[in-house]
C-alpha cells in the first residue's frame, strides 16, 4: 500500500500558500520570489539542487535582512500533521498486514525533516521520494521505481479527499480502520 505524504498525512511541504506566507513574513516581492521559485523548484524537488542552492537562486542572490537559517526554520515550520488521516495510517501500518510505503514529491532537506519531525518511519517501510529517485509524480519513472504504474498493473488506487472518504474507500478493499 503506497501513500502520499503532502496533502494527505501532512500539509504540503512548500506550496504556494506557504510561499505567500513567507513573502509576507519576510517582506519579499511576491512576483519575483514566485518567478524564481518556478524556475528552481523542479530541480530542488527532484534532488538535483540542494536547499542552499534553491535559497541562493530564489532569495540570497542579494543581501537580505534575514538569515538563511531564519528562512529555513520558517519553511520547515509550515509542515503540520493531519491527525485524522494519520490515525488511519497508524491503524493500517500497525496491523502488520500490509507493506506500507510512501510515494511523494519533496526536496531532500524538507523530506528528511518531515520524516524525522513527524516520525514517519513508524508507518512507512520505504520512501520513494522525488528527491531520492530523481523523478516527480505524475511522471511514470517514480512509479516504475516503486512498482510500475499502479493502475496499469491493476492495483487499486484511492484519491484521498478527507479521512471519512479514505476510511470508506479502504473498507471497499477489506481494510477496516
Amino acid at each position: 500500500m503506497f501513500w502520499d505524504i503532502g496533502g494527505v498525512i501532512l500539509t504540503n511541504g512548500w506550496d504556494r500558500g506557504s510561499r505567500k506566507e513567507a513573502a509576507i513574513a519576510f517582506h519579499l516581492d511576491w512576483e519575483e520570489f514566485q518567478e524564481r521559485h518556478d524556475l528552481s523548484f523542479p530541480a530542488f524537488d527532484s534532488g538535483q539542487i540542494t536547499l542552499n542552492e534553491y535559497l541562493d537562486r530564489t532569495l540570497f542572490y542579494r543581501q537580505r535582512s534575514f538569515t538563511r537559517e531564519e528562512f529555513t526554520s520558517f519553511m520547515f515550520a509550515q509542515s503540520k500533521e493531519y491527525p485524522d488521516t494519520r490515525a488511519i495510517l497508524d491503524k493500517v501500518s500497525s496491523s502488520g498486514k500490509y507493506f506500507v510505503g510512501a510515494i511523494n514529491n519533496e526536496p531532500l532537506e524538507l523530506n528528511q525533516y518531515r520524516i524525522e519531525a513527524f516520525d514517519l518511519r513508524r508507518n512507512f517501510l520505504v520512501f520513494f521520494s522525488s528527491c531520492y529517485v530523481r523523478s516527480r509524480k505524475p511522471e511514470e519513472t517514480i512509479f516504475r521505481v516503486a512498482l510500475e504504474v499502479p493502475r496499469r498493473l491493476g492495483m487499486n488506487a484511492i484519491h484521498h479527499q478527507n479521512p471519512e472518504q479514505l476510511r470508506s474507500e479502504l473498507g471497499k478493499y477489506g481494510i477496516q480502520v
